[in-house]
């Protein structure tokens, strides 16, 4: 459900599963060899540039606020100790 809190997938929630049939069938070691939009290996989209930076206007439309990195990144340091 976290997931979902991101937005729908593309597919609607509705995958067939037909890339990994695909991979089983043409016996490839990667799914992302028979993949339409495959991800890079830090899971950005080459099509789109996602995920990517936003506007500052579109987090206002949507009412988002972001934290600033310093506080996270104090946050994490104390969780780490």
């Amino acid at each position: 459900m976290k997931a979902l809190s991101y937005g729908a997938p593309p597919h609607g929630g509705i995958a067939l599963g037909f890339d990994r049939i695909m991979m089983f069938l043409l016996k490839t070691d990667s799914i992302r060899d028979v993949i339409a939009f495959p991800k890079t290996q830090k899971a950005g989209c080459l099509m789109t540039d996602a995920p990517s930076e936003v506007e500052t206007e579109q987090l206002d439309e949507l009412h988002i606020r972001v934290k600033a990195l310093a506080q996270q990144t104090e946050k994490l340091e104390l969780a780490e100790k």
